[in-house]
């Protein structure tokens, strides 16, 4: 069976390349990475800067740093607004000038034009929603071919979205072969963008609280936040260790005895809690969005959310539970390759004989 020729549309806000801005950019690179190993020819339409192994064809905008606006995942600028429509509409147009260049199309960007243009095209398109409905998605779907497939990232987000369209669940994965066992026993971890849906603050809090320290790591993307709520909290116990390589974070992840998760909003997924499992470590969350379909007994604890005595009442419990069980439940539940799977059987079904 040959292999497919698959066009992945990523987000255009930051670069597909380590270190990762966040979840999102982690993802792509991976499955990208993956999906070219077994034999496929991707071609990955991403932002400026992107890891050039990957086959990438930079969309036109602007690069994106984490210092050029205080929120780039909410505050974009006109500019950058236009450079990103003009970016996507070209590639859409592109593609539907150009149709038997690709057995199939994966849309895994956070814009409406791939979604609304959808119909302009050929040949299949997989859209994987990475978020609630939020509203520029939301009604770009009335416009979407009418066999768009949409897949959810957790049965949480499914249920999110069933009121505009039905989905296919495939829960993200991380590569457990780079997110090796570590030996555990240091500070809890915190790792993530530093904004206020994270929470890192109550991570803080919630260490104190359980009579521990922490360490914290990932870019500080909103820096009013950051100096209001993180600065100030910082010194003895508490270390900001900035934004890591991956190689450096996963030798964090598996130093740390315990991984704190403290969404202040509903995690569509939560990538983080399958990276932290794939070292062994244990992980303490706030009981919001799709958590609770990763983390129980077995793997962590749970607090209600935002309940800073109740986090630290997890973050003591989850310390004692067995690493290597974290470790096997995260390769049986959160490998990438049991993700890439799923999206191979897709990718094959929705490209029928062009695939043969």
């Amino acid at each position: 069976m040959r292999g497919l020729r698959i066009c992945l549309i990523a987000s255009s806000r930051f670069p597909i390349r380590e270190p990762f801005a966040g979840g999102l950019e982690a993802h792509t690179h991976a499955l990208a990475r993956q999906l070219t190993e077994r034999g496929h020819e991707v071609s990955l339409f991403a932002a400026p800067g992107s890891d050039p192994a990957l086959r990438t064809r930079e969309l036109p905008v602007a690069s994106l740093s984490h210092d050029d606006v205080n929120r780039p995942d909410l505050d974009v600028t006109p500019g950058a607004w236009m450079d990103e429509h003009h970016a996507y509409l070209g590639l859409m147009l592109d593609l539907a000038r150009n149709p038997h260049h690709f057995d199939v199309v994966h849309n895994n960007s956070l814009h409406h034009l791939p979604v609304a243009m959808s119909s302009m095209l050929a040949v299949p398109m997989v859209t994987t929603l990475h978020t609630p409905p939020v509203p520029w998605l939301e009604s770009a779907l009335q416009y979407a071919a009418s066999d768009s497939t949409f897949v959810a990232v957790s049965r949480f987000t499914a249920r999110a979205w069933e009121h505009v369209a039905p989905t296919t669940t495939i829960a993200n994965g991380v590569d457990v072969d780079r997110w090796r066992p570590g030996p555990g026993g240091g500070a809890p971890i915190w790792f993530g963008r530093l904004v206020p849906e994270k929470g890192p603050h109550l991570a803080i809090d919630a260490a104190r609280a359980a009579g521990m320290p922490l360490d914290l790591a990932g870019p500080a993307m909103d820096a009013d936040y950051y100096r209001a709520e993180i600065a100030p909290r910082l010194g003895g116990d508490v270390r900001y260790l900035g934004h890591l390589t991956h190689e450096q974070l996963r030798a964090s992840v598996g130093a740390a005895s315990v991984t704190v998760v403290t969404p202040t909003w509903d995690e569509p997924y939560g990538l983080v809690v399958a990276e932290a499992m794939a070292c062994g470590t244990p992980v303490a969350a706030f009981a919001r969005g799709a958590l609770p379909e990763f983390v129980d007994d077995s793997v962590g604890a749970l607090a209600a959310p935002g309940d800073v005595a109740s986090l630290a009442d997890a973050i003591r419990e989850a310390v004692g539970r067995d690493r290597q069980v974290v470790r096997r439940v995260a390769v049986e539940r959160c490998s990438i390759s049991a993700m890439v799977d799923r999206y191979e059987d897709l990718y094959r079904r929705l490209a029928g004989p062009m695939a043969a």
